[in-house]
């Protein structure tokens, strides 16, 4: 009954927003003013809660003969935080709000009653630096609005005190929400919908035991705190297994609502900062790890640090302008032996970068050390701020034998109920009877109508590198022509010209009476740009020789031709290549221009992907067999890079149905039908 009553408040805390777009505060800039009123509300209901339990503990009689300071001593040492300024004057900002006039000097001596890191988180007396919530400068603002009271006022009639920690978790869950919903900035990064999380916490209560052992559970983007307490909370629900939060964040306001939010459970340790530099659990593996790190965003403001990281974490640095898969080997470095966890990403660390990619290297790497037991194809539309796929992996160091080296695909893009009214951009929930199908289907771990398991080597793949010699319209290669000792013919020419461009001077030596400094001077300006230009093939390029022959490439045939005194010979596909440069001056010759024309065979590096085999042979001979039936011409091999990839795509891809010809055919006879009825109606007709 009671989170039925506390999403009362949902109405009331947003009907803030009514005083500051009355006062022509930006939409996106609300949470900004929101965040430390609430996180104030928060806090007092909690203070005052945790003195009722004081009374209760040890007695309202009791209470009332301490000294001041025996009580402030009893209730500093819970650790969730002081104010002196409600305990010794027994007065809430409820109390403060009734006089207006006296309000402002109340309103500052309520805040600074509270204690330092309270104060600290608050952002109660900053001026440089970390301002975390900021409430100093917020106030400032609705100061100048004049409508710092009102505002106050509002937030003093929500009464959180009778409600526990994983009600109040609640609220700040729907809260959280429709800041998402508003502001692009925070988006998709502070927020991961209710039902999502769900799903990742039935996911790891059906891994854990219930046992006497603590249970570790670990977000390194854990935002406001809404996956991690809301993944420990759901836990606690299905067993009595003491749990111990951790959680790290860089966003100085959503660090300080999570802090404070730790500071009233049972067991929870939240630090700021950004985990990629400067990890602040360096030493602490976890049981469980969760996280929704940031879809697409650059790590180049701190490239260099993470190029110089010496905890080997990152065993590959993907491409600068997204940092998803360095925070999943993060997380991976963070597990126990027997570790596991969920990550939600989207579709790009599936796929994204060749083979022998940073990407690609990541994901063999996880396959290789066969972490990954799952990945699951959330709904598009779960999100606020996008309408996306978005997946979550199962990563799991203590699979069981039937999982062992094996990969389960889950496509639940269909298992969601529909939301009667959209939040921004999520249309779509994974409703209860669907989270609880996508749970059995990995527990049981074999096929059905929406999951296949594959062995894992079928995500790897063979980018074989080749050369290759092309050939004629006969099948010839001007590589034939060759001596085996030789990669080319050099010729000795006397002309060379493609109708536009003539050159009939192959060494030269001086630029007496040209408009160029020097040899260098002429070689970039008017040989080069020259060269640049001729192309044996689009153009009729001809070299003729000293010994009165004559080449030209015959794009109908791709072949060199060679004439001498009117006889006609075919070499083979090849090139003309053209090349100039500067020699330097020796005892015989004085520097000088050379322009040296050769013929050389025609080769082409290409790949070829081609489905993997784990056996080394078997591979090779699937390489080999792949070639022959594929590749029609001479070739050498190059370097083999395998490659890793998980495309949902390819595997449950289906196919659109096409309408029967008939149906298409009558819908062409209804339009010609509709036309011939428009042109009589506008008198075009004969």
């Amino acid at each position: 009954m009671a989170t039925l009553n506390i999403l009362q408040y949902e109405s009331k805390i947003w009907s803030t927003a009514d005083l500051l777009r009355g006062c022509g505060i930006k939409e996106s800039e609300w949470p900004s003013f929101m965040m430390p009123f609430f996180a104030l509300a928060m806090i007092e209901s909690r203070l005052l809660r945790m003195f009722e339990e004081l009374k209760t503990d040890i007695g309202e009689e009791k209470i009332a003969t301490l000294a001041k300071e025996d009580l402030n001593e009893l209730l500093q040492d819970k650790g969730q935080g002081f104010n002196s300024y409600i305990f010794e004057n027994n007065k809430t900002l409820k109390d403060l709000c009734k006089n207006d006039k006296a309000f402002e000097i109340d309103f500052e001596g309520y805040l600074k009653g509270f204690d330092s890191e309270t104060r600290d988180l608050l952002g109660v007396e900053t001026s440089e630096g970390e301002k975390f919530l900021d409430i100093k400068g917020v106030i400032g603002k609705l100061k100048a609005k004049k409508i710092l009271l009102g505002y106050a006022k509002v937030w003093s009639e929500i009464d959180l005190q009778p409600f526990n920690n994983s009600e109040i978790t609640t609220l700040e869950e729907h809260i959280k929400r429709k800041w998402a919903d508003i502001s692009a900035e925070t988006a998709g990064e502070q927020y991961t919908p209710d039902d999502v999380i769900a799903l990742i916490a039935e996911i790891i209560a059906a891994k854990i035991e219930d046992t006497n052992t603590l249970l570790t559970i670990y977000d390194c983007t854990c935002g406001g705190g809404n996956m991690l307490f809301g993944v420990e909370d759901r836990i606690n629900e299905k067993y009595k297994r003491l749990t111990q939060t951790f959680g790290q964040d860089w966003n100085d306001a959503l660090y300080a609502l999570a802090k404070i939010e730790s500071r009233f459970r049972e067991d929870s340790r939240i630090e700021h900062g950004n985990t990629l530099v400067q990890d602040k659990f360096s030493d602490a593996e976890f049981d469980v790890v969760v996280a929704n790190p940031p879809y697409g965003v650059s790590w180049k403001g701190y490239q260099s640090d993470i190029e110089k990281d010496k905890t080997h974490r990152f065993k590959f640095l993907p491409s600068i302008s997204d940092g998803q898969l360095l925070f999943m080997q993060h997380l991976i470095s963070k597990m126990t032996l027997t570790g596991m966890g969920v990550v939600v990403h989207n579709g790009s660390t599936l796929f994204s970068g060749d083979a022998g990619s940073a990407e690609s290297n990541i994901r063999k790497w996880m396959l290789d050390t066969d972490i990954v037991e799952a990945i699951i194809q959330l709904p598009t539309d779960e999100f606020f701020n996008t309408g996306i796929y978005t997946y979550l992996w199962v990563i799991n160091k203590s699979k069981r034998e039937q999982c062992r080296n094996k990969i389960m695909l889950i496509n639940a893009s269909n298992k969601f109920k529909p939301l009667k009214k959209s939040k921004g951009s999520k249309r779509k929930e994974v409703d209860e009877a669907s989270r609880l199908d996508i749970v059995q289907t990995l527990t049981d771990f074999v096929d059905n109508d929406y999951a296949r398991v594959f062995d894992k080597h079928y995500f790897y793949y063979n980018k074989q590198a080749i050369m290759l010699t092309n050939i004629d319209d006969k099948g010839r290669s001007f590589e034939q022509q060759l001596p085996k000792d030789k990669t080319s013919l050099k010729l000795d020419p006397i002309r060379l010209s493609n109708g536009q461009h003539t050159l009939t001077e192959f060494v030269i030596s001086s630029v007496i009476g040209t408009p160029y400094a020097n040899l260098a001077d002429l070689l970039d300006k008017h040989i080069k740009p020259i060269i640049d230009e001729l192309d044996y093939k689009e153009q009729p390029l001809t070299v003729q020789t000293s010994d009165q022959a004559s080449y030209h490439f015959d794009n109908e045939q791709e072949t060199l031709i060679k004439t001498v005194n009117g006889t006609v010979t075919a070499l083979g596909c090849g090139k003309i290549v053209v090349k100039a440069a500067i020699k330097k001056a020796s005892k015989t010759l004085p520097e000088r221009i050379e322009i040296n024309i050769e013929l050389t065979p025609d080769y082409q590096k290409d790949y070829e992907i081609i489905p993997f085999i784990a056996d080394a042979s078997l591979n090779q001979q699937a390489i080999d067999d792949f070639m022959a039936k594929y590749v029609s011409k001479p070739f050498e091999y190059l370097d083999n890079v395998i490659g890793a990839e998980l495309n949902f795509n390819k595997i449950f891809y289906t196919p659109e149905k096409l309408r029967p010809i008939a149906d298409i055919l009558g819908d062409i006879k209804g339009i010609n039908s509709e036309l011939a009825a428009l042109d009589a109606l506008l008198g075009l007709t004969d």
